[in-house]
């Protein structure tokens, strides 16, 4: 069986979308944008935002200074933004599904400017086929 499936799903658009980690143990988000940009997660009970809060479990996350580079470690109280410089390409930020709250199982990262997100959700509960995986954003 192929990894699609069997340990990951992808959402390749997922900026400022709800990604359901109902099915799922966790997502890694992947930002890019080579300006700099400041990234925000956000948990929800459903796709369309019910009860929308800023989920503040961030402490660690990673960076690149251009794709392929050394990944960098970089530490922070938590929080529920980073902000990445312009020097910084990349960065990826992962998200364990026991980190949201009770009765939330969506979570989404946004960016605020120009920057693009994908959100790549592992340790999958249900393994199914790529074709029969059941959309993570509705």
């Amino acid at each position: 069986m192929e990894a699609l499936g069997r340990l990951f799903n992808i959402v390749a658009n997922a900026d400022d979308v709800y990604v359901n980690l109902r099915d799922a143990g966790g997502v890694t988000f992947l930002g890019f944008l080579a300006a700099g940009d400041t990234w925000t997660l956000t948990e929800a009970k459903d796709a369309a935002g019910t009860g929308a809060q800023v989920l503040t479990t961030i402490e660690r996350w990673h960076s690149q200074v251009t794709p392929g580079a050394a990944w960098v470690l970089n530490t922070l109280a938590a929080n529920s933004a980073v902000t990445s410089t312009a020097s910084q390409d990349v960065v990826v930020i992962e998200v364990e599904a026991p980190e949201l709250s009770d009765t939330y199982k969506y979570v989404k990262l946004a960016s605020t400017s120009t920057g693009t997100v994908q959100a790549i959700l592992r340790d999958l509960h249900v393994q199914r086929k790529p074709a029969n995986l059941a959309s993570v954003i509705a």
